[in-house]
């Protein structure tokens, strides 16, 4: 490795706080890369590689703080990174592994891509009759044809054919309800 690294692993055996940072990043990348690649597709879902990667970082600051470790090169703390951080996801791996082995689909499988009704629901069918009734309830007898076409989907010119009123004189009736009705105006 550079000798600039090698410099800067005298700093981190002294415990100097900006060369562990600097430490840190750069053998990050490496080691994200070797976690990603070892870890079972099943398992991406349980924890990142980053958690891995901090979780062996704890360790290893607590083996330069209180236990001395001391490196020759950058090339022998990057080895021993590999393997700690490596040692440290195969104990993970053996952790969740039988967890996901037990994990099954909510489903049984048999519905998986079934949609659900597009009938509207129970609730939804009495509350629109009450709706209903009230509308009726408060719109003159000569408008209730109108409300009746409108409600089945008519466009305002269909209902103006079939009324023989003009779709502006539909469109102003059908106004006048909706404010009486937001207003509870009889």
């Amino acid at each position: 490795m550079a000798e600039p690294l090698d410099q800067l692993l005298a700093q981190l055996s002294s415990g100097d706080p900006a060369a562990i940072g600097q430490v840190f990043l750069t053998f990050e990348p490496y080691l994200r890369k070797a976690v990603r690649r070892q870890l079972p597709p099943p398992l991406r879902s349980k924890f990142d590689s980053t958690d891995i990667l901090q979780s062996v970082w704890a360790d290893v600051l607590r083996g330069f703080r209180e236990a001395g470790w001391r490196f020759v090169d950058a090339d022998h703390l990057r080895g021993f990174l590999f393997v700690a951080t490596r040692n440290r996801l195969i104990d993970r791996i053996r952790q969740h592994h039988r967890a996901a082995e037990r994990e099954q689909p909510i489903d049984d499988g048999e519905n998986r891509h079934e949609v659900p009704s597009p009938d509207p629901r129970p609730s939804e069918v009495v509350q629109a009759n009450d709706l209903w009734d009230r509308i009726m309830a408060r719109c003159p007898p000569e408008h209730r044809p109108i409300v009746w076409f409108r409600q089945h989907g008519y466009t305002l010119a269909e209902i103006g054919e079939r009324t023989r009123l003009h779709p502006d004189s539909v469109r102003r009736i059908l106004r006048t309800l909706a404010r009486r009705m937001a207003f509870g105006e009889s």
